[in-house]
């Protein structure tokens, strides 16, 4: 079954299937991963006000092009003492969409006087599948209609450093330590970022991999 992955983000593309590969064991045979970006559909615009809305928009419009399965996420840093911000703002904090550098840059100059104890944030992720009703075929204007949707929340904790460290990972990952960390780090007595933890330790932890474990009982729905 082909299963779009509704993002022009390869590298996000690459963590959806390490976490599905993990948790389907030997169903992932029977599932193929596209990205949006590799069919060259548009993205949509994310007009959506909370991270389930966005994702839920960005499933529905690849859903209802392709008359596939689509599954899309929409995540961000929350940090408390900013009021919640960046939020659903975190890929474009710093004005121009998905640059890491700037946004980072602008985050940590924003809270360079705020104390290590009030450094305090979690990144947030909604998942969703949106399935389409193909037994009809596509609409008059070349678009399926939507049979089911589901979304799911999964969150990962931690506090924000001073620099970045570590070269794995994307977005806010080399500012961000988990409060979760993998056995080596617990003990070796260290904490780690996220950039700084190998794939599989992170997805076991993060946001995105808790968001789309629990999704993964509707994906499996689809395979039998």
């Amino acid at each position: 079954m082909r299963i779009i992955v509704a993002t022009h983000n390869e590298g996000k593309l690459v963590e959806i299937n390490r976490i599905l590969e993990d948790c389907l064991s030997a169903d992932v045979a029977q599932v193929e991963l596209v990205s949006a970006g590799s069919l060259n559909l548009p993205d949509p615009v994310e007009d959506g006000v909370t991270f389930q809305e966005n994702a839920l928009l960005k499933a529905r419009d690849v859903a209802a092009r392709t008359g596939c399965p689509a599954i899309a996420d929409d995540s961000g840093l929350i940090v408390d003492v900013m009021g919640n911000a960046p939020g659903i703002l975190s890929a474009r904090w710093s004005g121009k969409h998905g640059d890491d550098k700037a946004n980072n840059a602008l985050l940590l100059a924003q809270i360079a006087d705020i104390p290590d104890a009030k450094r305090t944030a979690r990144f947030r992720c909604a998942a969703a599948l949106v399935v389409p009703e193909t037994e009809a075929g596509a609409g008059a204007d070349g678009r399926y209609a939507i049979a089911s949707e589901t979304v799911e929340i999964g969150e990962m904790p931690g506090v924000l450093l001073h620099e970045p460290y570590g070269e794995y990972g994307f977005g806010y990952d080399p500012l961000f330590v988990p409060d979760d960390q993998p056995a080596r780090a617990t003990e070796a007595g260290e904490k780690l970022t996220s950039a700084q933890m190998e794939p599989a330790e992170k997805n076991a932890i993060s946001h995105r991999g808790k968001a789309l474990r629990a999704l993964l009982p509707s994906v499996a729905t689809l395979l039998k």
